[in-house]
């Protein structure tokens, strides 16, 4: 009977944690992304351009977002981790405030380098406290919980920053998302328990702490990760690009205001991406538990369906039918959040876990987030004297083209994924 309640409050204390940390990493993406539906507006008063916006919205955040990402994991695979994601949401969230301060390109490029930094020390270490609060057959599940916190927090971005830029302008917009986070990294810090490295599979994590070079070498060895890393930055190369620019790409071809994008262009983020991240994982780890490889698989097969759908809903004649067209893709593309992070979790021994994380959000943020949104502003400006105001529209069909590219990489990644994994060690 007494280890029947022990069990009971271990697992109410794991679901609480992850529930928080859904909040925080919902936070995360709120202050993250809330830039995308504020380019218009900002690009008008300050006097920018579509690559600068594209710099503000992707390199100035993710050089340093990535960079940072792996001494932070480190310093979590043998420190407090739950202190560390308290302390990271304190400094994001201050600087997504000072955001509405700016006056010119370079104080919003200071202050997106400060969101970069202090969301640089969130994932890593949720990734490791989760991988320690679940076992392996439900780690692919509980991680995508966790990253539903990605299109509850651009739903919720795009819907207060849409409509509190059209009530009272887009500084306003920093301030409302912005200082609500410091109440939650209190919150962090004081109700959650830190859990005991690798608690849920039973293992006892060794003294040695690998170093981050150590961790590298470990993971570069295997093809699956090689690939896996690869096909997850290029899907992320793509998704990054269509959440940044989808709405100037509204405003400018169809003439929406910021409200309506906010509420529509939130809710399909929000409503399909949420549904494809717990699908995906949901998937990975029914089809995966019969036949390692579909892991993988299920993302690949999805990435290749995506991308018709993509190209129809950017030539698309109406703003209702782009809308229309864009649920299957946005549902889609999230496929490979959970299982990708997951398998990566499965792939090092227990002491490496947070820095694996770092390094694969590394790959991901360096490529999908960096060059996404800036590359795609950067055709967009290439294009914008043959096409004027609809240059975007071409930009973003050129681009979505690269989840074919992503679906491959997934497909080998997938036929190493069974011999690469780490059933024991410590």
């Amino acid at each position: 009977m007494a280890e029947a309640t022990v069990q009971g409050r271990l697992h109410a204390g794991r679901h609480y944690a992850l529930a928080i940390l859904v909040v925080v990493y919902t936070v995360n993406f709120v202050d993250r992304q809330i830039l995308s539906i504020l380019i218009e507006p900002i690009k008008l008063e300050l006097g920018l351009n579509d690559t600068q916006m594209g710099l503000l919205s992707g390199l100035a955040f993710a050089l340093f977002y990535a960079t940072l990402g792996i001494p932070i994991a480190r310093y979590a695979d043998s420190n407090n981790r739950r202190n560390l994601i308290s302390v990271a949401v304190g400094i994001w969230s201050a600087m997504t405030a000072l955001s509405g301060l700016a006056l010119n390109f370079w104080h919003l490029l200071i202050a997106r380098i400060g969101v970069g930094i202090g969301e640089a020390g969130c994932s890593p270490p949720a990734h490791s406290m989760i991988s320690d609060f679940y076992p392996a057959e439900q780690r692919a599940t509980a991680l995508g919980i966790y990253s539903l916190g990605i299109p509850i927090g651009l739903m919720i971005g795009l819907f207060v920053g849409g409509w509190v830029n059209e009530l009272y302008g887009w500084r306003m917009a920093f301030f409302v998302v912005g200082i609500p986070g410091i109440v939650l990294a209190l919150l962090v810090r004081f109700t959650i328990h830190e859990p005991e490295r690798g608690m849920a599979e039973g293992r006892v994590a060794s003294d040695n702490q690998p170093t981050i070079r150590e961790t590298l070498t470990f993971l570069w060895k295997k093809p699956s990760f090689r690939h896996l890393a690869f096909a997850a930055a290029l899907t992320a190369f793509v998704g990054y690009g269509v959440v940044t620019w989808v709405p100037a790409f509204l405003i400018r071809s169809y003439g929406l205001g910021t409200g309506e994008i906010g509420t529509v262009w939130g809710l399909i983020l929000g409503i399909p991406g949420g549904i494809g991240i717990a699908l995906g994982g949901y998937l990975a780890d029914k089809f995966g538990a019969k036949d390692t490889r579909w892991y993988l698989w299920t993302t690949a097969v999805a990435l290749v369906v995506s991308v018709p759908f993509s190209m129809y809903a950017y030539m698309a004649e109406t703003a209702t039918i782009a809308f229309a067209a864009l649920i299957i893709p946005i549902l889609l593309g999230n496929f490979y959040q959970a299982t990708t992070f997951s398998q990566t979790q499965g792939l090092v021994e227990l002491k490496m876990r947070a820095v694996a994380s770092g390094i694969l959000l590394f790959i991901i943020n360096l490529i999908g987030l960096g060059l996404g949104p800036t590359l795609i502003g950067v055709v967009a400006d290439l294009l914008q004297p043959t096409y004027g105001e609809e240059a975007l529209r071409y930009s973003l069909v050129i681009f979505t083209a690269i989840n074919i590219w992503a679906a491959y990489h997934y497909y080998v990644a997938g036929k190493h994924l069974k011999k690469d994994l780490v059933l024991s060690g410590s």
